[in-house]
């Protein structure tokens, strides 16, 4: 590697005719203004803000920056995508060949080159991927190179380490273009991938390589792409003296045409960036001629007078510009989460102390219509268990005095009284029995149709005990049925029925038989009035047997009315006692509830009161946090402003 200064690389800019001293105007920028110290004391309320926020890793990155920005290094990172031809704009800034000097390799060892009085070179072993590339490291770690034989140095150090070792190479040159702080960073090739990952990627090489400002090497001939634009976006916001670089400008066709396009889809995507082309091959071919001429049809005097501009405008215009886009970017991401709160408090609309105090007031009203509700239900339900058990009752007394009067249609009750009568006591006794059972069974049944109109919440509220229902015994009261009075049939009734009904035999067979000459008593009337005489006996036996069922029908109807009207009378009472019962303790398992619910609903106001106070009084700091997050985003705005005039 000789001829270290040959070629143009002193400043080549118009002079200043103002009097006093001030740098040349920037061809790819502007004018730089005077020093401001104003930047340090954004930043420093910046990274304060940071720490208060609790984003120790965004005050520890602003904090290096701010670190590299007092630096008079000038640190330039030359980035881009595979085989855009970075290496070589490296190369022909500093007309050197230090730069990608493995074959088949794209930067995949990057190269750091700065000033130095004779020409050295190291590759530098990191303690890993994420360490910073400006950190001082120990003699171990430097691994020399021979300047005269840079390519076959390098190739032998590289493979002699690990292949996932984090490296760089420093270089060191004598030129008079870096010689005044200006160093340069040959990247290893970006991502062509778009997305959030390719910025961070992008961000991330940027901070560890420590620069200052980026070169994005793009080659002439082509629009940049979407994910380039996004990469380029993501840089511009920390990176204000972002630099777009077309190179190989002599193998496009029109590369003026590309330069305009290009510079049309950054401004239209917002990107701040300057846009220059180049080419390399004359570069280096007008420094080997020395061809002024060509050299400034290769496009890197006005590349080289910017870069010159910026190393002498870091102080003060590209330090105020950065620090404003890094101030603004950091207060972004702090008031972002502060907004998300205020915007997630809106749209929920109210806390868990306000929705738990809405569910109470909900559990209080369901409480109210549920004792509307089961005091409706269990007045239904009394109402039709009185109207069954009474027609129960009717039903049953039917069937039992049908069997009565089927019983009494073939028996003579003077003969079976008392075998009817311990029958009718047996059945009644069962009628009863099997009354008030059921009539149990179904308050039992009501009670729980009643509990079901409670909420589930309130758990088993039926009575602890049993309700109380009138047993079967209901019938001691009643007085046992009497034998109904039976018209005796003595013989002289017997013979009185039958001497009158004979009379009207032996006349009438007297009268028939006097027509043949015979007399009125002669033994053919006597025998009709016999006859006659048997028969009314015998009727009227019947009728007094008729008469006697007929009696004891009555009787047994009148006492059973008595048993179904006291039956009946008991049923009421029972069901109208389980009702009181049950009303009672419902009410009371409602005033509980209610009492509960109302105690529930004091402690939920109570805590949506304290909530709604401490979310206020959040509310109120989130907002005066970011007023003042915006009055220093406000400041850092007025660094880029003042950065731009």
């Amino acid at each position: 590697m000789t001829n270290w200064e040959a070629g143009t690389t002193a400043q080549t800019g118009p002079a200043s005719l103002i009097p006093r001293p001030r740098p040349a105007p920037d061809p790819l920028r502007g004018a730089a203004v005077g020093t401001d110290p104003w930047w340090m004391d954004t930043m420093d309320a910046v990274i304060r803000t940071c720490h208060a926020h609790g984003r120790p890793d965004l005050a520890e990155r602003l904090a290096r920056r701010r670190a590299r920005l007092l630096h008079p290094q000038l640190r330039v990172l030359v980035a881009g995508t595979a085989q855009q031809g970075r290496s070589r704009l490296v190369n022909a800034l500093i007309n050197a060949p230090v730069c990608g000097l493995l074959p088949d390799t794209d930067a995949v060892v990057p190269t750091v080159v700065h000033h130095a009085d004779t020409p050295t070179a190291h590759l530098i072993r990191r303690e890993s991927a994420a360490a910073d590339w400006t950190a001082a490291v120990g003699l171990q770690a430097r691994i020399p190179l021979v300047p005269d034989r840079l390519a076959a140095s390098l190739a032998e150090a590289t493979a002699a380490l690990p292949g996932d070792a984090p490296v760089h190479v420093d270089i060191g040159v004598p030129r008079s273009l870096l010689a005044g702080g200006l160093v340069l960073i040959d990247a290893p090739a970006l991502s062509p991938a778009a997305g959030d990952d390719a910025v961070a990627a992008a961000r991330d090489l940027a901070d560890r390589a420590g620069a200052d400002l980026v070169l994005y090497a793009c080659e002439a001939g082509r629009q940049l792409s979407d994910a380039e634009l996004t990469v380029l976006a993501g840089l511009g916001q920390i990176f204000p003296g972002l630099v777009v670089v077309l190179t190989k400008a002599d193998y496009a066709a029109d590369w003026r045409r590309d330069v305009a396009e290009n510079r049309i889809r950054l401004n239209r995507a917002g990107i701040p960036a300057a846009v220059a082309a180049v080419s390399s091959s004359l570069r280096l071919h007008a420094v080997r001629t020395g061809d002024e001429t060509l050299n400034r049809e290769s496009g890197f005097t006005d590349l080289l007078v910017h870069l010159r501009q910026m190393a002498g405008a870091k102080p003060d215009r590209l330090a105020r510009a950065t620090a404003g886009a890094l101030g603004r970017l950091a207060l972004q991401e702090l008031a972002a989460p502060l907004r998300a709160e205020l915007e997630n408090q809106d749209a929920a609309g109210s806390s868990d102390a306000a929705a738990n105090l809405q569910a109470t007031h909900r559990r209080l009203d369901d409480l109210r219509k549920c004792t509307v509700r089961w005091q409706n239900r269990l007045s239904d339900e009394v109402a039709d268990l009185m109207s069954d058990i009474e027609h129960d009752l009717r039903e049953r007394v039917k069937a039992l005095l049908a069997e009565a009067d089927e019983f009494f249609a073939t028996n003579d009750p003077a003969k079976t009284w008392d075998e009817f009568e311990s029958w009718l006591r047996d059945a009644l006794r069962d009628l009863a029995q099997t009354s008030m059972t059921g009539l149990a069974e179904r308050t039992e049944w009501m009670a729980h149709r009643t509990a079901g109109m409670f909420p589930p919440e309130a758990g088993n509220v039926l009575p602890p005990t049993a309700l109380a229902i009138t047993d079967g015994n209901s019938l001691s009261g009643v007085s046992t049925l009497d034998a109904p009075p039976v018209a005796t049939f003595t013989p002289g009734q017997k013979l009185f029925i039958g001497l009158r009904g004979s009379y009207g035999g032996v006349v009438m067979f007297g009268l028939a038989t006097s027509l043949a000459g015979m007399s009125l008593i002669n033994p053919i009337s006597i025998g009709g009035g016999a006859l006659f005489g048997g028969k009314s006996v015998r009727d009227e036996s019947k009728t007094l047997l008729k008469r006697r069922q007929t009696e004891a029908r009555n009787a047994v109807r009148q006492h059973v009315d008595d048993i179904f009207t006291k039956l009946n009378k008991d049923a009421r009472d029972s069901v109208r006692q389980a009702q009181r019962a049950l009303r009672d303790h419902f009410t009371a398992v409602t005033e509980d509830l209610q009492e509960d619910a109302m105690e529930s609903l004091r402690n939920a106001k109570a805590a949506a009161d304290r909530d709604a106070a401490a979310r206020e009084a959040r509310n109120r700091r989130v907002r005066e946090e970011l007023t003042r997050l915006a009055e220093l985003h406000a400041q850092a705005q007025a660094l880029t402003e003042r950065a731009r005039a």
